[in-house]
């Protein structure tokens, strides 16, 4: 019985340390991989962002508006993923926008491409790593809501992370961030209520709701679009949701849009066609493009 013990608690202390070892390594590539990436960035500029700006879908057009320092192709950036989807750019933008420093992605990552979510949300860490205590993000998505209308813009309130994965899974690195990241206030208030009072200014209708996110790329099935209704989900995409739970982690404050693509009501459904989607958003850009810079110049 003794024997039984004394092997039982061998094979514990085993799997701790190698766990312990695994972890370990696991930290230390993360933390090398953004020294890499970041001395890439800083043999180029020493510019030190307050914002960081993801660009979803359709919505690149702002970067039309930086007056750019330094722009960077994902390609070059070591540890950067890239981007497999046509209308994501796939560029990095440091410069200032409405007088603020801003380091803007130009298009995005998403685990439908076949990237893991510690890679999708790599450009969070390094945005971080580089001074942006802010994260502005913007996606187009379905919406579910009977008052949301195809080319509607809204403020992202609150998310649901049906993705099956979190991008913080495995072990934790302290100097990044806290083991379990509260997540009670994922969209920072204030800077909602300022978007509002840009929107209102601006004569621009933004409405709020709370997105959901799953994997893609397949798109949802009358089912689970009421399903995800019933469960509280005003509008559908494929992205976003690990970034802020990556920027939240790294205790940056997070202020999301959606533009709504289509309408997806389980009743009335009708085929999607990608470029009439694509249409829809770069009609309701200028609005999206006017309210960010209303907010950016305001912060």
């Amino acid at each position: 019985m003794q024997i039984r013990e004394r092997w039982s608690d061998w094979v514990d202390r085993g799997i701790q340390y190698v766990w312990r070892l695994f972890s370990g390594r696991r930290d230390m590539e993360l933390r090398a991989q953004l020294e890499e990436t970041m001395g890439y960035i800083r043999s180029k500029t020493d510019f030190k962002p307050e914002l960081g700006v993801i660009l979803g879908t359709g919505l690149g057009g702002l970067a039309e508006h930086v007056e750019k320092e330094v722009v960077l192709s994902y390609e070059d950036i070591p540890h950067f993923p890239v981007s497999t989807v046509e209308t994501h750019a796939g560029r990095l933008i440091l410069g200032r926008l409405e007088g603020k420093r801003v380091a803007m992605m130009q298009g995005r990552f998403h685990r439908y491409e076949g990237y893991t979510l510690k890679q999708v949300t790599f450009p969070v860490r390094v945005m971080r790593a580089l001074g942006a205590g802010t994260l502005l993000v913007s996606n187009i998505a379905g919406g579910m809501n009977p008052n949301l209308r195809a080319g509607d813009l809204v403020v992202i309130v609150d998310h649901i992370n049906l993705m099956g994965d979190n991008p913080l899974i495995g072990p934790n690195d302290d100097k990044l961030g806290p083991r379990f990241p509260d997540m009670s206030e994922p969209y920072d208030r204030k800077l909602i209520a300022l978007a509002e009072e840009v929107a209102l200014r601006e004569g621009i209708r933004l409405q709020r709701g709370v997105y959901v996110a799953v994997t893609g790329p397949s798109l949802e099935t009358p089912a689970e679009y009421r399903f995800l209704r019933a469960i509280g989900a005003d509008m559908v995409g494929m992205s976003t949701v690990p970034e802020v739970i990556v920027a939240k982690h790294a205790g940056m404050r997070v202020l999301g849009f959606t533009v709504i693509s289509d309408e997806c009501f389980p009743d009335a459904l009708k085929p999607v066609h990608i470029q009439e989607l694509i249409r829809t958003v770069k009609a309701a850009e200028p609005k999206l493009v006017r309210l960010v810079r209303g907010i950016v110049a305001e912060m």
